[in-house]
């Protein structure tokens, strides 16, 4: 047998570390260290899932990580443009706070600093999104020391590192074991232990500021996933409502009275009233960025949890900063907030706050469209869902739909590019879901202008790997509107623009078709009539489903704080876009204005009604 290269040691001493999955597409680049991928692959000891293209490894890496498959996501590009492409992915990965580990080829050794064919700078290009550390190997002997510190810093920080390899010196002859002497560093391959409870002085200080309120609200994020029955206990304690960032959706049940969803500008109603009369704020986990849908600043005493401390206080002025797990630290707090005495009516007004967005959210999915409201397709799919359910969702007016419509429940997984945005996520989450727990149904979110962007060629990785999965149930929902919505949207109520549709159109392909093509199934669902039956035959396919949904455009996305300036900015690119026979002009003044100023004047209303809080 011959003898190990450095690529088999570079794999290897990521199992360590547990990484054992690797998404990426070879090149002559990253040769070597596919090659003893496969090897790696024959033993039973690794995973090789090619996709069809690197900034799709980068997502389906950071999302292997996100639905629990591995502790450290790893993606494999070559060389040149391979590097290049994937950065989208690892951006994902970095924003959101993701471990993964990023293998990256390069020229051979002898033609670096030649101007060589796919020669690029990496440690230069890569300094950014994989700041906390990035290094291009020279010798076999830095390998374990390399990799080692890679894993560790992505693991720990949370974050992205990459690690540069010349083509030659994945093939050379491993040094597994480090030399002794001088400038050679021993390494461990152990994870550095679990963040605990913060100090008993710092959570007494927490216990008295939750203890003061007597109208509590809670934040939930990304950070909280994993310690529902711990949030559940406090947030009963103190009589809090609970809102969630988008990353947390998944925390509690949509359906518990005092949960009020999600929050922000695709968030609810009933969060921003949450915010907005709340005396006292407990953020865990998360650092949601739009400032104006926190409490005023003055009006709360804030306290926040989160296992970097760096992102304490960063965006509400906190009066302590608890750092350390989110599940330990919430049992911690527990038995010391014995004594609190929520205002008994608090509660009352959340659940009531609740049951009239839910009838308003029936009202809206009802409401005729031309020729499927999105809504009642998405609201139709909360029933459906099984308790296992991996749900994927992709960047675009799909994302608000998600956030207001579909119910998740314990037991349940959800994600997407919560802090990049960035469209062409949707499939790749969904793979990678699948790949992480193939025994679990899945659905994905998107819209037609991110299935034409990643979607359309995934398809192909999923039509190629899915009779591997223990359970083939894999839906993909495309909300086929024909236009970039969400971009359309913000030109209409931001600038006060009428979109072009050389900018906004997106061809009407069948996407059904497409998976039929692939030995796939499918169906278009062209109205509400269909809908029942369509989404009952995706729910039981046995093999993945593409549901092409040819829905309006022209349904709004109201925010559940619209400022006037976006109601007459709206208003404005109406009546341009009916001076200049703009096809979707009657449609967004009867459906579009009206409920958007609507929303405004309830937003206003509710405002008059709280002077003391502005």
């Amino acid at each position: 047998m011959s003898s190990p290269t450095v690529g088999d040691h570079v794999v290897s001493r990521l199992g360590q570390w547990g990484a054992r999955r690797f998404y990426g597409y070879p090149g002559d680049g990253i040769g070597g260290v596919v090659s003893a991928i496969g090897r790696a692959v024959e033993a039973g000891d690794a995973e090789f899932v090619q996709v069809r293209h690197e900034e799709t490894a980068g997502f389906a890496a950071t999302a292997d990580v996100k639905y629990g498959g591995s502790p450290l996501g790893v993606a494999v590009v070559t060389s040149g443009p391979g590097a290049v492409h994937v950065l989208n992915g690892l951006y994902d990965a970095k924003l959101d706070h993701v471990p993964v580990v990023a293998l990256v080829g390069q020229t051979a050794s002898n033609a670096l600093g030649t101007s060589y064919y796919q020669e690029l700078d990496l440690v230069r290009l890569y300094g950014d999104v994989a700041g906390e550390f990035v290094f291009q190997v020279s010798r076999p002997d830095q390998v374990q020391h390399v990799v080692d510190r890679a894993a560790r810093t992505a693991r720990e920080r949370r974050t992205v590192t990459a690690v540069v390899l010349p083509s030659d010196l994945q093939d050379a002859d491993a040094v597994p074991e480090v030399p002794e002497g001088h400038g050679f560093a021993h390494t461990s391959a152990v994870p550095g232990s679990l963040p605990g409870t913060p100090r008993t002085e710092a959570l007494a200080q927490a216990a008295e500021v939750l203890r003061s309120g007597r109208k509590v609200a809670i934040l939930a994020g990304a950070g909280a996933l994993g310690a529902t029955a711990e949030l559940t206990a406090v947030a009963d304690r103190l009589g809090a409502g609970v809102a969630k960032a988008l990353l947390g959706k998944a925390v509690l049940d949509d359906r518990l009275e005092w949960v009020t969803g999600a929050i922000g500008l695709l968030g609810t109603r009933p969060s921003y009233d949450l915010m907005s009369q709340c005396d006292v704020l407990l953020m865990v986990g998360t650092t949601m960025p739009y400032s104006e849908y926190y409490p005023a600043p003055g009006q709360a005493r804030a306290v926040q949890i989160d296992v970097d401390g760096t992102r304490c206080g960063l965006r509400y002025p906190t009066e302590v900063n608890l750092v350390g797990d989110a599940r330990e630290t919430l049992a911690a707090l527990l038995p010391l907030l014995e004594g609190a005495d929520p205002d008994p009516s608090w509660r009352e007004d959340i659940a009531g706050w609740n049951r009239a967005w839910d009838a308003w959210g029936v009202e809206r999915a009802q409401a005729e469209a031309n020729p499927l409201n999105p809504e009642l397709l998405v609201r139709g799919l909360s029933d459906r869902l099984e308790d296992d359910h991996q749900v994927a969702v992709d960047c675009g007016t799909v994302t608000s739909w998600f956030a207001r419509d579909l119910d998740l429940r314990p037991g349940m997984t959800a994600s997407l590019s919560g802090t990049l945005l960035s469209m062409g996520g949707g499939l790749p989450y969904a793979l990678a879901a699948k790949q992480a727990h193939p025994d679990r149904p899945v659905l994905a979110l998107l819209g037609d202008g991110a299935m034409q962007m990643n979607g359309l060629s995934e398809l192909i990785t999923v039509a190629q790997r899915w009779r591997t999965w223990t359970d083939p149930r894999f839906v993909v929902v495309v909300l086929n509107n024909r236009q970039l919505s969400f971009v359309a949207w913000e030109a209409r109520a931001m600038q006060g623009e009428v979109p072009f549709d050389a900018a906004m159109d997106v061809p009407d392909v069948p996407y059904a078709g497409w998976a039929e093509l692939l030995g796939l199934a499918g169906r278009r669902v062209e109205g509400p009539e269909d809908v029942d039956a369509a989404l009952t035959a995706a729910m039981s396919a046995d093999r993945p489903f593409v549901l092409d949904a040819v829905v309006d455009p022209n349904v709004p996305m109201i925010p559940p704080h619209v400022s006037l300036d976006q109601v007459l900015s709206t208003a404005k690119a109406t009546v341009k876009a009916g001076l200049s026979g703009d096809p979707d002009a009657r449609e967004i003044v009867v459906d579009g204005v009206r409920q958007t100023v609507g929303a405004a004047a309830r937003a206003v209303r509710g405002r008059a009604r709280r002077p003391e809080q502005r």
